[in-house]
């Protein structure tokens, strides 16, 4: 509502604020959004699609996403990073924690891999509904998603990967306790942030006893994979 837009601009009163009003049309969103959502793959190993794509068998590897609010389609940079990293990790028959897990997409991808338990959990109630309805699109059985944060779950036990695609801030705020978590000789993979804030990521992490064991980037964004120093 308009009147609540003019509050909320109150409370700024020392900052000028634009803003414009538009009657949008009604339509079909259902309908914009299935033209606008294209199929990905990556590194020719992963297939990323929504329910009204075909499957393509050719692909070692298939995850079908309804992302509805949450985040994590593999459109995005971060994602993409990864899901390409993933790819290259051991997760057989490893206990895996998905830290602002979103769509569910990693968790599943953690699963495909070959993980015997994933427990992934996020603070938006959107990843929370759409996150299971993702798990049930792809046949998950290992997955548990939880609502909260690392600090609120009482997460017991550890883990021997731990992936998190969050914003930089959270990562450097909450990276002591993902490592809290690790397993000896655990992996830890991060994105979420750009290729400019590599150096202070890596800072911090060196900090609480990791190693940097690869870095890669796409589209200035970047993603680095630590092991536990034991």
């Amino acid at each position: 509502k308009e009147s609540e837009l003019l509050e909320l601009i109150e409370k700024y009163d020392k900052h000028t604020i634009n803003y414009a009003v538009q009657d949008v049309m009604s339509r079909n969103w259902n309908e914009e959004w299935e033209k606008n959502y294209d199929p990905i793959s990556v590194d020719n190993q992963i297939y990323i699609r929504a329910t009204f794509h075909d499957p393509k068998p050719q692909f070692p590897y298939e995850v079908v996403i309804n992302p509805r609010m949450s985040f994590g389609t593999g459109h995005h940079s971060t994602t993409y990073l990864m899901l390409k990293n993933q790819l290259d990790i051991e997760h057989q028959d490893k206990r895996v924690l998905d830290a602002g897990t979103g769509t569910g997409i990693l968790a599943i991808m953690a699963e495909k891999l070959g993980a015997s338990e994933v427990i992934a959990y996020d603070n938006n109630t959107w990843s929370i509904e759409n996150a299971p309805e993702n798990l049930q699109l792809n046949e998950c059985e290992n997955i548990t998603i939880l609502e909260g944060t690392i600090d609120t779950l009482h997460l017991e036990g550890a883990f021997d990967i731990v992936l998190a695609n969050i914003t930089k801030n959270v990562l450097l705020e909450e990276m002591s306790r993902y490592v809290d978590f690790l397993s000896p000789e655990g992996l830890l993979l991060l994105s979420g942030f750009y290729k400019s804030d590599a150096k202070e990521v890596l800072t911090c992490a060196m900090r609480l006893g990791l190693e940097q064991k690869k870095k890669t980037v796409k589209n200035d964004w970047c993603s680095i994979l630590f092991a536990k120093d034991c």
